[in-house]
């Protein structure tokens, strides 16, 4: 049994983290602008953070279209992630 945190897990943490918010906060309703953190430069704070965990390079339509939890577990699928 590994300590190695879910990809789920690392998901919730990515959004917490760029978006400075807790955890607790993070759900697959959560989308952009629902919430005054999430704004545009978090956004981009989000992307890199995204990109870095799970090792992957959003192109320009996904970085658009990245507009809430779930929305990020959609396009991290088409690069294999699975949740």
């Amino acid at each position: 049994m590994s300590n190695e945190p879910t990809n789920n897990e690392k998901l919730i943490s990515s959004f917490a983290t760029s978006l400075v918010i807790p955890e607790s906060q993070v759900s697959e309703s959560l989308a952009y602008n629902t919430i005054n953190e999430w704004d545009s430069t978090a956004h981009m704070l989000l992307i890199a953070e995204l990109e870095n965990t799970f090792n992957v390079m959003l192109d320009t339509d996904d970085i658009i279209d990245l507009s809430s939890v779930n929305k990020a577990k959609e396009i991290l699928a088409k690069h294999g992630i699975t949740f």
